[in-house]
């Protein structure tokens, strides 16, 4: 009995419905990335070969080449509890509704003196805030890591998880006696420990940092 031959068709894909998924992942991530948000203050910071990523939940305090000092509480901290502590411990007379508004802006730069009164006009340009003071005769920082200690160990967190979120930033040209205000500031509230942000750059060659990948084993 001859064998019947069946008729052979070409196989069409229907890929409506993968170009609707793949458009719909398309814009979930274009959504839901967290864009870096543009630098305002202006530091050159020093190059290291190192290759970690600050977190979303640091503290960032940012020293620029003229002497200036910023603090940037990170957008996963406990910035409301922070600014709640300290308005309450140096009496700042600030009512819920000028925290919400002090807690909306990106960097910390002003005495605590002249809070109250900025949070009256519009956002001012962090680039030209005078910072906050952090001479020897009247180092806010202090009060500011005090507050931020004091409200992650009421919230039960260990303070070697705090000090890996104590991230410094400084420009290449700034002085030494700034840089110690803020380690005077740390120290004063018991903290030793904190990270310096730097430029990542590649290891050297031949060196162990090198060949194992541009990892630091010694760190891990």
């Amino acid at each position: 009995m001859p064998k019947v031959k069946i008729p052979r068709k070409s196989t069409a894909v229907d890929m409506t419905a993968m170009c609707d998924v793949a458009f719909l992942l398309l814009s979930f991530f274009i959504l839901a990335t967290k864009q870096k948000p543009p630098e305002v203050l202006s530091v050159q910071t020093p190059n290291s070969v190192s290759s970690k990523v600050a977190p979303d939940n640091a503290f960032v305090i940012t020293m620029t080449k003229d002497g200036r000092t910023f603090l940037m509480l990170g957008e996963e901290t406990k910035k409301a509890d922070i600014l709640a502590d300290i308005n309450t411990n140096k009496s700042l007379g600030l009512s819920p509704a000028e925290l919400k508004t002090w807690g909306k802006r990106q960097f910390i730069g002003l005495p605590l003196n002249q809070v109250k009164s900025s949070l009256a006009g519009p956002e001012p340009d962090a680039a030209k805030e005078p910072g906050i003071p952090t001479d020897s005769t009247n180092n806010e920082m202090i009060d500011w890591v005090r507050s931020i200690a004091d409200v992650y160990a009421k919230a039960q967190i260990d303070q070697k998880d705090l000090e890996k979120l104590l991230l410094v930033k400084g420009d290449n040209d700034v002085l030494y006696p700034v840089f110690r205000s803020i380690k005077d500031a740390f120290k004063k509230n018991e903290i030793y420990k904190f990270r310096l942000i730097t430029n990542g750059e590649a290891p050297p060659a031949g060196s162990e940092m090198a060949k194992s990948g541009g990892v630091d084993e010694t760190n891990k």
